[in-house]
């Protein structure tokens, strides 16, 4: 038995998936209908429907930032560019003279598509052809990226009353709201292409070792700004249903700090920021965690001023308790052990000489 434990607390989903369930428990003592679900007019509703049709966003800008992570780079741009995406949409629909048409609302999706392909385009040039640091050149677009996003709205907020775009973000298929279906298509399509295909062992050696990858023929700088492009039009789909659930856009507010919630996810579902091997289904788990944390943080009446702290402490706790060196040490210290042989001083060689 202690065997079976020890393997299965040694499994890279292990501790996501105990906080996880730790943090539900704790929704549930405090709240005992936090885990109940009805339906109301065939639509599944409750705490962790909405959980999960919240952390949709997050788990498609996850997606996107696990790739980018994986070859060594970082994506600070992907809120301005949920931002931008929304507003060029929502600006589109408020412009027609009947915002319900599906040729207006698919219009307007495809030309913020195509405004994000090409922000990521941007990213990827900066990076794998000039070579500009990856945090600098998307900290660029960040910065960049809010002010062409206000530009758009000409610092309004746009509102729209479209009920196809609104779907995006609020409708509901086969009882369940349908942004869960766009997060878990978009899932299973980054999983199939990475890990059915050769594409996710290739991007994975180029964040390893990129020069090395280089040698054995891979074309790195191909790969690094496709990635780039990727997690583009992820933000950008994200950024479709931000606007779709308040039916407005905001080039200041949309999208704001989700690149921050979205590393945390990558590196909390067990992802390295040194790049290499990456875990799609632990960063979907990590959005979930986030989201859950979010909720627990407005369930419990915690004040806006401590609740960023509140997130803070315990995604450091999550992170510290996923680190095998850290429950190592710790290990040792409850049993009182000596210090391992690999810490110990080692003697020093003395010099011969001739």
């Amino acid at each position: 038995m202690n065997e079976r434990l020890r393997s299965m607390a040694s499994h890279r989903l292990f501790w996501p998936v105990a906080v996880l369930v730790v943090m539900l428990a704790v929704n549930t003592i405090y709240r005992p209908g936090f885990l109940a679900v009805e339906v109301n007019n065939g639509h599944l509703y409750g705490t962790p429907i909405d959980i999960l049709r919240l952390s949709a966003p997050l788990i498609l800008v996850g997606l996107g930032m696990t790739l980018v992570i994986s070859t060594g780079g970082i994506d600070l741009s992907v809120g301005s560019i949920c931002a931008i995406s929304g507003a060029i949409a929502c600006l589109h629909i408020s412009q027609a003279p009947d915002q319900n048409s599906l040729v207006t609302v698919f219009t307007a999706l495809a030309m913020a598509l195509g405004a994000a392909l090409v922000l990521g385009a941007w990213n990827g040039v900066l990076v794998s052809v000039i070579g500009i640091q990856p945090i600098i050149a998307t900290l660029i677009l960040m910065v960049a990226g809010r002010g062409l996003a206000q530009l758009v709205t000409e610092g309004q907020i746009i509102t729209i009353n479209s009920g196809p775009y609104r779907a995006i973000g609020l409708g509901h298929l086969l009882t369940l709201p349908l942004a869960i279906f766009i997060a878990l298509g978009a899932a299973l399509l980054v999983a199939a292409l990475t890990r059915r295909t050769a594409l996710g062992m290739i991007i994975e050696s180029v964040g390893g070792n990129r020069e090395a990858s280089r040698l054995a023929g891979i074309r790195s700088a191909r790969m690094v700004f496709l990635v780039y492009v990727v997690s583009a039009a992820c933000a950008a789909v994200a950024g479709f249903m931000m606007t779709a659930n308040v039916s407005s856009a905001d080039g200041n507010n949309a999208g704001l700090w989700v690149e921050l919630d979205a590393i945390l996810a990558v590196v909390i579902g067990g992802t390295s920021l040194a790049g290499g091997r990456f875990y799609l289904s632990g960063t979907i788990l990590g959005a979930l965690i986030i989201q859950t944390l979010t909720t627990t943080v407005y369930a419990m009446n915690i004040s806006p001023q401590t609740a960023l702290l509140f997130k803070a402490v315990v995604v450091i706790a999550v992170c510290l308790i996923q680190a095998p060196e850290f429950r190592a040490k710790l290990g040792r210290r409850r049993r009182g052990g000596p210090p391992s042989p690999t810490s110990a001083p080692q003697p020093q060689k003395e010099e011969v000489t001739a």
